[in-house]
């Protein structure tokens, strides 16, 4: 009622214009011609991510050889891993030795390459396509070309240290040297890769910051430790994340280098050697579930670690 006493006047509904209707119909169209080709790719997400990693974990509280009939497990699998396998233990052990010897290397060889390619300089474009060759050639047959250079007998590099009147070093066949030679190959194939991301953030520094560090004074190192490394944080914590997974899921090339049994003495026995050995050596696909599921707790323990820590480090945390 109004202030008169009268009753209020409902307010006329306003019929939708033709156009307001196309505009409907033609959202809808486009919303189901997105659905249309959206479809295949979660498809094929399902097909090749979702169903294989449900499928694993739901073989790790399985028995299963891949001919006879599943028996249900439960947590056995993963108490035997954990508290009944010693090689768990060297599995562990050579994963940290090659995720360490492999991850510090990349990281520091990756800035200086980086910070050296981000100058202009003449024929700078040249090196730059040389030194990202390794990211187009398999890992499988650069591991190939790496197992000739380190032979012991009629190696490259021992030939070439042979000049300097070194003798011959057991490379792959010493459990130490066959360590060091799978990280020396590592290093070789992330570099390339980590100078990619942290050029790629070198260049979005802008260049006034430097300008401004130049007129009070800052040196070059100075410059590279206040402004570029506090910058690239986020590039750099995102390489640390892939070589550190790149690292725990080593085979193919360790596989091709030292074998698929571990190596000499175990000395580069890793966890994808180990769920190699469990799954097609040994018959005991549960088993190697289990130990894969344990790698991804792992994986993702230290990524959130990681993540969180960057987060609360940079300058907008």
């Amino acid at each position: 009622m109004t202030v008169t006493g009268e009753p209020a006047l409902e307010k006329p509904v306003v019929p939708e214009s033709a156009g307001s209707r196309n505009r409907t119909a033609l959202a809808k169209r486009q919303a189901g011609a997105a659905r249309v080709f959206v479809a295949p790719n979660l498809l094929a997400v399902a097909l090749f991510m979702v169903f294989p990693l449900g499928f694993s974990l739901y073989l790790s509280f399985q028995r299963w050889d891949m001919f006879g009939p599943l028996r249900f497990a439960g947590l056995e699998n993963f108490r035997r891993l954990l508290t009944g396998d010693p090689l768990f233990l060297i599995a562990l052990r050579n994963t940290v030795v090659f995720t360490v010897g492999t991850l510090i290397p990349t990281v520091v060889i990756g800035l200086a390459i980086a910070a050296t390619l981000n100058r202009r300089i003449r024929g700078i474009g040249i090196f730059r396509t040389v030194l990202f060759l390794p990211l187009a050639v398999s890992s499988v047959v650069m591991a190939v070309v790496w197992r000739f250079v380190f032979d012991t007998n009629n190696g490259l590099l021992n030939i070439m240290i042979g000049w300097l009147g070194i003798g011959p070093v057991p490379w792959l066949v010493d459990p130490r040297w066959a360590m060091v030679s799978l990280c020396v190959v590592s290093i070789w194939r992330s570099v390339p890769f980590a100078t990619v991301v942290l050029l790629a953030a070198m260049q979005g520094v802008p260049e006034s910051l430097y300008e401004a560090a130049k007129i009070d004074g800052a040196g070059e190192i100075q410059r590279f430790f206040s402004i570029t490394l506090p910058l690239i944080r986020g590039a750099l914590s995102f390489v640390l994340v892939v070589s550190v997974i790149n690292s725990v899921q080593a085979f193919d090339q360790v596989y091709v280098l030292t074998g698929g049994h571990g190596g000499p003495e175990t000395g580069t026995y890793v966890f994808g050697i180990m769920i190699f050995q469990n799954a097609f050596a040994f018959g005991d696909v549960g088993y190697a579930s289990a130990i894969a599921w344990v790698i991804f707790v792992i994986l993702l323990a230290l990524t959130v670690a990681q993540l969180r820590f960057t987060r609360k480090n940079s300058p907008e945390g």
